[in-house]
């Protein structure tokens, strides 16, 4: 047997246990829990709108999480569901995509690798508030600006990273006016799937990529003002809006279709193809 015989067959091996059913369940579980911290920043935007205070992004909803009485048990199942995401998906940018034509199997990797090293983010940052290590995702995002900002080459690299998180907010929009994400509603045909989750679809993924749009041209602006500051996150991005004539009602929209689309997620969650 060749060597790229053993790497094929140990490749099968690997990609058969990501297919178990423990894993199918914990990465159905991961998905809840994204849905979940979806409908509490799109809640969280909504009171911003309404001049209340609040870190509408994905640690802020860790963080309401945490001060339940059963957030202990939220975060943990938090951490698991989200690191199990993340499993899943590089097992989608990789193994599942490796006989793929070589154009699908790149962009496989690319989209499905942003994916996995979100969740996995988001994991650990439900592990770190489990332990007791809590944290300000606007604060983080700016010091990971200043340390770029420092290299040799910070500028070109900023903007780099703000075009890349354009690309993903139009990607999303994109998706939400053409309705591709019915193809991962699949297992749900049959169900009356109807208007309703389409319309939640359309509406969630359209906000999702104005929010992270937002983002990716606040990342520009940091590195062609040379302005680290001026590189805030989502949480930032959303409280920038605030401060324009039609902020509160662009806050409300986007914050009322986060919620949308952290509707649409629970449905991906039990009936969307794994």
């Amino acid at each position: 047997m060749t060597d790229s015989e053993d790497t094929a067959k140990a490749a099968d091996v690997v990609e058969a246990i990501s297919n178990t059913r423990s894993l199918d369940i914990a990465a159905r579980v991961g998905f809840a829990v994204m849905a979940l911290l979806h409908i509490i920043v799109g809640a969280i935007a909504l009171t911003l709108a309404f001049g209340q205070p609040g870190e509408a992004d994905a640690t802020g909803a860790i963080e309401r999480l945490a001060d339940h009485p059963w957030g202990l048990v939220s975060l943990w199942t938090g951490f698991i569901g989200c690191l199990a995401l993340a499993v899943w998906q590089s097992s989608e940018a990789t193994l599942r995509a490796r006989r793929l034509p070589t154009k699908q199997r790149l962009s496989k990797l690319v989209s499905s690798g942003f994916l996995s090293i979100a969740y996995g983010s988001v994991g650990i940052t439900f592990g770190s508030f489990a332990v007791g290590i809590r944290s300000d995702s606007s604060e983080a995002t700016r010091d990971f600006s200043t340390s770029v900002m420092r290299t040799g080459f910070g500028a070109p690299v900023l903007i780099a990273v703000g075009m890349t998180v354009l690309g993903i907010g139009i990607y999303f929009m994109v998706k939400g006016v053409r309705m591709g994400f019915q193809e991962e509603l699949s297992h749900f045909e049959g169900r009356r799937r109807g208007r309703l989750i389409d319309g939640l679809g359309v509406a969630g993924h359209i906000a999702k990529g104005i929010a992270l749009g937002l983002v990716g041209i606040l990342f520009m602006v940091a590195a062609v003002k040379n302005n680290p500051a001026e590189s805030t996150g989502l949480d930032g991005s959303l409280k920038a809006l605030r401060d324009h004539d039609l902020g509160p009602y662009l806050l409300t929209a986007i914050g009322a279709g986060f919620i949308c689309y952290g509707v649409f997620a629970l449905i991906r969650s039990r009936y969307g193809r794994m």
